[in-house]
């Protein structure tokens, strides 16, 4: 289980007029449950956000309270948000962060990948796409690795051995990939370890954690149609305190050099 999250900002912001437009009204919570047919705490629940407003108790409460519509409109704002991508903010932030602690559980992570491993990943996307936006989206890939190159910049990378045994691209395609891993991984600002198969820590999924200018601190999920970008401090501390286990159950970065290079001798 994940940690649980706040009621949705929509779920208060509706229960908090409920609330405002009672008081002005003059009308008493217990009335108002009584036409509705609600119990008190049920209407107390709604009105601090922690349960959804209910149509039924909008439209008793906007008659009730002259509201002209304005408290029934509110309704269809309150459904569920639709699942939506946080990529292009997240890549604003990434091309500016001083930081990054990454894990990465099934795939190499994008500022690591060759241009051949991302394009054998990007081309077996389904629904597919034409060849040109393949294209394009492999040279935005490749574009974004510029920040590897700011020799100030942290990358603290831990890579599951899963995503080191995939084969993306066949044999050749990914000891070009594994290589390409080791002479990255030789800069002084780049930390580089593999977590080996046994482990369940880390098993729950593949996150970021970057540091901006500023030294604020955003978490950074994908999911298979969706992404994640976190700015509560309580989401980004949970990320940071796994990603600091994970790495104590890792190999080191000498150790992970080896098994990497012991890979590379085996394709």
């Amino acid at each position: 289980m994940g940690v649980l999250s706040d009621p949705p900002m929509a779920w208060r912001l509706c229960g908090n007029q409920l609330q405002l437009w009672r008081q002005a009204a003059n009308v008493s919570r217990e009335a108002l449950a009584a036409e509705a047919g609600y119990g008190v705490e049920a209407v107390r629940s709604m009105e601090m956000g922690r349960r959804r407003p209910s149509q039924h108790l909008l439209e008793v409460a906007d008659t009730m309270f002259g509201a002209c519509g304005k408290l029934k409109a509110a309704h269809p704002y309150l459904e569920p948000e639709r699942f939506v991508s946080r990529a292009r903010e997240y890549m604003a932030l990434e091309a500016e962060a001083i930081a990054f602690h990454w894990y990465e559980l099934s795939l190499i992570p994008g500022l690591l990948q060759t241009e051949d491993y991302a394009r054998a990943l990007l081309t077996s996307r389904y629904p597919p796409v034409d060849e040109e936006v393949v294209e394009e989206r492999v040279v935005t890939r490749l574009e974004r690795q510029a920040v590897l190159q700011k020799a100030t910049t942290v990358f603290s990378f831990v890579i599951h051995e899963l995503a080191l045994r995939t084969p993306v691209g066949g044999p050749e395609a990914m000891k070009a990939q594994l290589l390409h891993l080791l002479e990255v991984g030789k800069a002084r600002n780049v930390s580089l370890q593999v977590m080996p198969i046994g482990s369940t820590v880390g098993i729950d999924g593949s996150f970021i954690v970057l540091e901006t200018p500023e030294n604020r601190l955003y978490g950074y999920q994908e999911a298979q149609m969706a992404s994640m970008l976190h700015a509560e401090a309580e989401m980004v501390s949970v990320l940071m305190k796994r990603h600091a286990l994970i790495r104590t159950h890792a190999l080191s970065p000498d150790e992970s050099v080896q098994f990497i290079q012991k890979m590379v001798e085996e394709l």
